[in-house]
């Protein structure tokens, strides 16, 4: 996996298709260490299974609001794509973490954060020393098309 690859967990692709998650439901993006390093396999991904950084500075426990699970999803045709138009970041500060891994997006709604997917920040990155900004790809952070 390489540095700003995006990877959705397995499981987290059943809960969407099998209904798991209401579309009421809000998304957050944390921001993890390497403690636990995720992967697709993770058989139930949650957030408490990584490490957050420490909150303090700019970043809070839980880290950003990303919608609702109706804000991320659009469907055009036999496409859905599942995108944010929330680029997350954290500004410098010197109180931040040193560091950071990964990012981690998740259900904030669910009891057990649920996780969806995780970005490979290309660690550690030292949120002291600049800005931590995730950019989402112009196309989503991921599309389901069905077979014609």
């Amino acid at each position: 996996m390489a540095r700003g690859d995006l990877v959705v967990f397995n499981v987290a692709m059943g809960k969407m298709l099998d209904g798991d998650w209401a579309s009421s439901d809000r998304f957050y993006c944390a921001i993890v260490t390497n403690a636990v390093a995720p992967a697709a396999d993770t058989a139930t991904p949650v957030l408490g299974d990584f490490t957050e950084v420490t909150a303090d500075g700019t970043y809070d426990t839980g880290g950003l609001d990303l919608g609702t699970l109706a804000d991320l999803v659009t469907v055009s045709g036999s496409t859905v794509t599942v995108d944010s138009t929330t680029n997350p970041t954290w500004a410098q500060d010197a109180s931040n973490g040193t560091t950071a891994y990964y990012a981690i997006v998740y259900n904030y709604t669910d009891a057990g954060k649920d996780a969806l997917c995780y970005v490979d920040l290309g660690g550690p990155v030292d949120m002291t020393a600049g800005d931590l900004t995730i950019t989402w790809n112009g196309s989503g952070l991921m599309t389901i098309t069905k077979a014609a």
